[in-house]
């Protein structure tokens, strides 16, 4: 219990953090002068195995204030990683995640919270207007977020954005890893079916440090992108994925043995027994792409019949 009153936190604010030593006063002074009028809340600062000595500056401030919560990570995990670790320490029944570079406005927060317990939503995802970032970030973003918005049509125009308030009963179904912290509204509106919003907040020059992102990591975010779209379409039917590469090998097979079906044989090469194994190879390949479909669903069903009931989420005000 971290509350000054006594009372238990209902609000929780978690803040992912590598090698941000020179933000986190200024950071922890803002969040704290914008949740003044918030009632009971806590804050989880969480170190994701910075080296700057960010962990040290974080025990000062919990010597004096037990509001504040320090959660070192054993090492660099990423950002998805060091979310999850805090959303799984959070107790509030709202909980709000921010960047730890101050370009992301704690002044915002209270905005965020009015709308998802005024509104019937489960998520408010924030989106940056006047955004500092130079192009070379912004360019790729915008493409990322319109394939995303392609391939879920979930319609958040900033899903690199951080800053986000939650229901607690949203984050209890999810689990995060790799960068799909990216895409948590898409991720939550296929997993769990949420109600998702979004609203306009401020973007800030960075105060300290440098950037963690860059063009660097385009090829993690482009498969993070094809395991959002497998999660989105296929997650309660992993048969029907495997089922149309299977359809495609059995194309490919029947194409790559058309002079042998339909001509009455390859011409005489040295690469006839080559192009004569092809069909068949296809034909396995389609074969081996339909066990892996039904052992999905077998593990599938398995998982089904050990859950005590269907993981409905269910909507509180608060």
């Amino acid at each position: 219990m971290n509350s000054v009153s006594g009372e238990p936190p209902r609000l929780s604010v978690v803040v992912p953090l590598f090698n941000e030593v020179g933000n986190i006063v200024p950071l922890v002074d803002a969040i704290r002068s914008a949740l003044v009028d918030q009632g009971p809340w806590e804050l989880l600062l969480v170190d994701d195995g910075s080296t700057d000595g960010t962990a040290d500056a974080i025990r000062e401030l919990t010597a004096g204030d037990h509001r504040i919560t320090l959660i070192r990570l054993g090492r660099n995990y990423g950002q998805a990683t060091a979310l999850q670790a805090g959303f799984d320490a959070a107790v509030g029944s709202i909980v709000v995640s921010l960047d730890g570079d101050l370009q992301n406005d704690p002044a915002d927060i209270p905005a965020l919270i009015h709308t998802l317990r005024e509104q019937d939503y489960d998520l408010v995802a924030g989106y940056r207007v006047g955004r500092q970032d130079p192009t070379h970030r912004r360019i790729p973003s915008a493409i990322a977020n319109a394939i995303v918005r392609m391939l879920t049509g979930v319609r958040i125009r900033d899903t690199g954005c951080t800053l986000r308030a939650y229901r607690r009963e949203l984050l209890q179904g999810l689990h995060l890893y790799s960068d799909l912290h990216r895409f948590l509204p898409a991720v939550a509106v296929a997993v769990r079916g949420a109600r998702v919003t979004e609203m306009p907040v401020r973007h800030l020059p960075r105060f300290s440090g440098e950037s963690k992102y860059g063009l660097r990591r385009t090829p993690k975010v482009i498969i993070d992108l094809i395991v959002l779209r497998a999660i989105h379409s296929f997650r309660e039917r992993p048969l029907a994925m495997f089922a149309q590469g299977a359809l495609l090998a059995i194309i490919c097979g029947l194409l790559s043995g058309y002079p042998e079906i339909f001509t009455g044989g390859f011409p005489d090469s040295r690469f006839s027994l080559i192009l004569l194994a092809l069909p068949f190879i296809w034909l396995e390949l389609a074969g081996f792409l339909i066990l892996l479909g039904l052992m999905a669903e077998v593990a599938l069903s398995w998982q089904r019949s050990a859950r005590p009931s269907t993981p409905l989420l269910v909507r509180r005000r608060g």
